[in-house]
């Protein structure tokens, strides 16, 4: 997720191609990827929550301080989310 919104430097330097390598911690991804279409992220962030319902509070909380606005989990909200915050599914580098 583009936590930062559409703005995020990260999010337009792979949308510009310049990326030769993503990295998130130890793991290694290949430039190529693709945006979900909302109906998709908002699925995804659904199972995310729906698999992680400990940490549920603590991720709205963290994802309304990113978006600007309450975010409650409700599927309007989460649509609204994606909308706002895009999801990028990227492929392992090896």
């Amino acid at each position: 997720m583009v936590g930062l919104g559409r703005r995020a430097q990260w999010y337009r330097n792979v949308l510009a191609g310049g990326a030769v390598e993503i990295a998130i911690a130890r793991e290694r991804f290949r430039p190529g990827y693709r945006e979900l279409a909302p109906p998709e992220a908002a699925a995804v962030l659904a199972g995310y929550e729906r698999r992680n319902r400990l940490l549920a509070p603590i991720v709205r909380a963290v994802l309304s301080r990113l978006a600007g606005w309450r975010y409650d989990g409700s599927p309007p909200a989460r649509e609204r989310l994606v909308s706002e915050h895009p999801i990028l599914a990227f492929r392992p580098a090896s």
